[in-house]
């Protein structure tokens, strides 16, 4: 798929993986709408890329949010590429060391931005793209969501976050068999340990520590090769249905 003149929803588009992603499709000619709750850094990214960009701010796991960001992105051209970034995690045990129980809600509050928020920007984004005439091959589009070595390798504290990235892991082969008959592709980045703004905050020697794990480059991976891959994942019309590390070899260890 050709990506300059056609229009790219990013969800969690404002800061880290998702704003390295919305520059480099904006870099290669497409005009991208940057998805984000936090409008200031979303306002922000927009009026740094400037002409074929815009922010629109949205909860993803909010059906009519959603709805109305899929309709700006649409807006900009053919919608035909979807980029699933937003995400949060939450560090707690199934039980506390003092024995209480992790709480319900915050577990249901992870499953719902990462796999539901997911999960509505993957089904609004195909409605969009099914709407498309087909491209050379009968394609309309391709999304692709954020997993993470987490849904394979999930450390101890994990258990929401770790749930919720296998969610997609496992959604990624049929969604991508329901909407081949769309023409739409379905694909998932499952990256390692990578310099976000998250990680920023670490003290150096943290960060230091965290890159002398991986095998092999040892360091963090950046939100630059994340977008890359994605691109690559856009680009490559054959690529469907699969789930790719992005981990420098990394498996996780218990803690």
């Amino acid at each position: 798929m050709e990506l300059g003149g056609v229009a790219a929803l990013v969800t969690g588009g404002a800061s880290g993986l998702g704003a390295a992603t919305a520059r480099r499709l904006h870099f290669l000619g497409a005009r991208v709408a940057v998805v984000d709750r936090d409008a200031d850094r979303g306002q922000a990214l927009a009026g740094e890329l400037g002409e074929g960009a815009a922010f629109v701010a949205a909860d993803v796991a909010d059906e009519q949010a959603m709805g109305v960001a899929v309709e700006q992105a649409a807006s900009l051209g053919p919608l035909r590429v979807a980029v699933a970034c937003a995400g949060i995690g939450e560090a707690r045990r199934v039980l506390e060391r003092d024995g209480r129980p992790h709480p319900l809600a915050s577990f249901e509050r992870v499953l719902r931005v990462n796999l539901v928020g997911t999960f509505n920007a993957l089904r609004l984004a195909a409605a969009a793209m099914a709407r498309l005439d087909p491209l050379e091959g009968g394609q309309r589009g391709v999304v692709v969501a954020t997993a993470s070595i987490a849904a394979y390798e999930g450390q101890i504290g994990q258990v929401a976050y770790s749930a919720s990235k296998a969610g997609i892991v496992g959604m990624t082969l049929p969604a991508a068999r329901d909407l081949a008959s769309v023409g739409v592709r379905v694909l998932a980045v499952a990256p390692g340990i990578m310099d976000t703004p998250l990680l920023g905050q670490l003290p150096e020697d943290a960060r230091q520590a965290l890159g002398r794990g991986v095998p092999f480059p040892k360091r963090m991976g950046t939100p630059e090769e994340f977008a890359s891959l994605v691109v690559h994942l856009c680009e490559n019309d054959y690529l469907n249905g699969e789930v790719v590390r992005l981990d420098g070899g990394l498996r996780m260890p218990p803690r």
